[in-house]
């Protein structure tokens, strides 16, 4: 039988491997035959991974440390790893979701994807508004070095809820996300976003905090009544890293079982389509968590 998928042997980096989204994927990619390089700050139990790197990726230096015993060569990265703010400040939020991948992507992935190769970042339906907002990540996405990055976003820190955080590294990642398309399609490369709706993953409590309850967070997956599970949305991610996928580049892929589909017919409103750095929107919003 033809093996459609091709991963067969394939240097794969996963972020995020240890829980959710991040460990599906990685399970998936073993035993599809790839060979699985997990980063994650929690231990990976997975069978047969080919390494497991500890990496906490709100921080640089750790960054630099893994990176610098993960193979020279890369076939697929998947930037999964993610904090919704609920439990960390801004800047550690923000580093984690949006930082790290750039950083990543700049500093190594330039250098070490194969020909045919593909990167695979998640971001979120919470992202998907980041054309409207270019202006406001636009400083933020171009910084040239972490520390500027990190420079670029601290007045907003100072007076924005650390969940906010979550939205606007999401956006700024699928907005990277497609400028590296172009940029990587010299490299014969191909770069996608995965836009995942509510899911069932070990940060669901934080998600349902953020929403307003559990009824809420299943009302953002459309008509489907009910949280995806984490395979669910590992199935996608396989997918568009494969050669099953091989001329598709620069998209962000939605997965919100028809959530989209309402709003884009006027069936439903999105509260989520603010500007990230509309200082009265965060403030108010900082004050209801707080009330939490």
């Amino acid at each position: 039988m033809r093996d459609y998928f091709n991963y067969k042997d394939k240097i794969c980096i996963v972020t995020g491997a240890s829980s959710g989204m991040g460990y599906e994927t990685a399970k998936m990619l073993v035993d599809l035959g790839a060979k699985v390089y997990a980063l994650d700050i929690k231990e990976c139990d997975i069978p047969n991974i080919t390494e497991f790197h500890q990496c906490n990726l709100s921080d640089k230096k750790s960054i630099d440390d893994v990176f610098s015993k993960l193979p020279q060569e890369i076939d697929c990265f998947f930037g999964i790893a993610g904090l919704s703010g609920s439990k960390t400040d801004y800047i550690t939020t923000f580093n984690c979701d949006f930082t790290a991948n750039k950083y990543i992507t700049l500093t190594y992935l330039t250098k070490r994807m194969n020909k045919g190769g593909s990167i695979t970042y998640v971001t979120s339906t919470a992202g998907k508004y980041w054309q409207q907002h270019r202006k406001e990540q636009n400083p933020v996405v171009h910084a040239p070095t972490w520390e500027e990055t990190e420079k670029s976003i601290q007045k907003i820190a100072k007076v924005a809820h650390p969940t906010f955080a979550y939205i606007f590294a999401k956006r700024c990642l699928s907005q990277f996300s497609c400028e590296q398309a172009i940029e990587f399609s010299k490299l014969n490369v191909r770069v996608n976003n995965i836009m995942p709706g509510a899911t069932d993953t070990g940060m669901k409590d934080e998600f349902e905090q953020m929403a307003g309850g559990e009824e809420s967070l299943k009302s953002s997956n459309g008509l489907m009544g009910r949280l995806a599970t984490s395979e669910e949305m590992a199935q996608p991610i396989v997918f568009i890293a494969s050669d099953m996928a091989s001329f598709i580049s620069g998209i962000d892929l939605i997965i919100d079982a028809t959530n989209t589909s309402l709003i884009t017919l006027n069936k439903k409103k999105d509260p989520s389509n603010v500007s990230a750095t509309n200082t009265l929107i965060l403030k108010l919003a900082k004050k209801a968590m707080t009330k939490k």
